[in-house]
C-alpha cells in the first residue's frame, strides 16, 4: 500500500518522509526528525522507565571506562606484597645497578641479618603500587639512577625495638661536589627513625613531631650508607627514636664510621585508626 504526503500529515508525522522504490518494492523512510517526534508520542509510562535506562547505561558505561586505569593501583593498595615477595620482585636494569644490589646482599652484615630470626626483611617502597611511587619522595622522586640507586633493604624488629637499613646514595644527591647534601640525609634519618617505631604504636602509624640532626662527617656520594636506629620510649601515642647513618664496615671491620647522628619524637595522629597506610 502506498502512503502519501496526506496520510502522513494525517496521523501527525512531517512531510520530511522520503520513499525508497526497487523494482516494484516501495520501502518508506523515516528520517531522525520523524524518529523523535514519534518518541514523544510516546506515553509517559513507556518514556520515563526507557529514559532512566538509558541514563544508568550511560553512566554504567563512563564510570567504566574512567575507573578502570584505576584498577591495578586499588589492586595493589589492597594486597600489596609480602615483605618476603619484596625482596625478590626487583630486578636490576644496568649492570651498575647489579653491581650495587650484589654488594648490598652479599656484604657480611646484610648476611648475618638475613639469618638473625629477630629481625624482618624488606624493601617497603616497592609495596607502594607503581602508579603512586611518584608522589613519594625516597620511594619514587629519588630513587633509581644516581639517586637511591637501588631499593633500600631495611630489618626491623616486630616490636619496633630496632632497625636497620642499607641504601646506595649517587653523585647526584650531592649538595657539594661529591658530598651528599645535608637535607637528604635529614630525609634519611627521618624516615628510618620512623620506620623504626611504627610497629610499637598502637595503630602502626606516626608523623614527626621534632628531629635533631648531629653531622658528624661528610657523606661522600657513591656508597652504600647504613642506618641504625633503636627505639628508646613509649608512651601512649608518642614514641621516641635515635639512630645514625654509617658507612658500610669494610673487611674485618664490625662497625662503620658514624657520619650523621639524630634523634626524634613521634606522635601517631588521633585519627590513626581510619587512616590507611600505604606502606606498612
Amino acid at each position: 500500500m502506498l502512503i502519501g504526503p496526506c496520510a502522513l500529515k494525517t496521523i501527525g508525522f512531517p512531510l520530511t518522509a522520503a520513499f525508497h522504490r526497487t523494482g516494484a518494492t516501495q520501502t518508506f523512510l523515516v528520517s531522525p526528525v520523524d524518529q523523535m517526534y514519534a518518541a514523544a508520542s510516546r506515553p509517559l509510562y513507556i518514556r520515563l522507565p526507557l529514559a532512566a535506562a538509558l541514563t544508568l547505561l550511560t553512566f554504567t558505561l563512563g564510570f567504566s571506562i574512567m575507573a578502570a586505569p584505576a584498577l591495578p593501583t586499588a589492586k595493589a593498595i589492597l594486597d600489596p606484597p609480602t615483605d618476603e615477595e619484596t625482596l625478590t620482585i626487583y630486578t636490576p636494569a644496568t649492570t651498575e645497578l647489579g653491581a650495587i644490589e650484589s654488594q648490598i646482599f652479599s656484604h657480611p652484615l646484610t648476611r648475618s641479618l638475613l639469618q638473625d630470626g629477630r629481625f624482618i626483611a624488606s624493601r617497603p617502597h616497592l609495596k607502594i603500587p607503581e602508579a603512586m611511587r611518584h608522589q613519594n619522595l625516597t620511594g619514587g622522586t629519588l630513587l633509581g639512577g644516581d639517586m637511591i640507586a637501588v631499593p633500600p633493604v631495611q630489618f626491623q624488629t616486630a616490636d619496633g625495638a630496632e632497625y636497620v637499613s642499607l641504601q646506595y646514595l649517587g653523585s647526584a644527591l650531592c649538595g657539594h661536589p661529591g658530598i651528599v647534601h645535608g637535607g637528604l640525609l635529614a630525609t634519611l634519618l627521618d624516615e628510618g627513625l620512623g620506620r623504626c617505631c611504627f610497629p610499637a604504636l598502637p595503630n602502626k602509624l606516626a608523623v614527626t613531631a621534632s628531629l635533631k640532626i648531629d653531622y658528624k662527617k661528610p657523606v661522600k656520594a657513591g656508597q652504600v650508607v647504613v642506618m641504625k636506629a633503636e627505639t628508646t620510649r613509649v608512651d601512649g601515642r608518642k614514641a621516641w627514636v635515635k639512630g645514625r647513618l654509617e658507612t658500610l664496615p669494610k673487611e674485618g671491620e664490625k662497625e662503620g664510621i658514624v657520619l650523621v647522628e639524630g634523634e626524634a619524637l613521634f606522635i601517631e595522629p588521633r585519627q590513626a585508626a581510619t587512616m590507611k597506610a600505604v606502606v606498612t
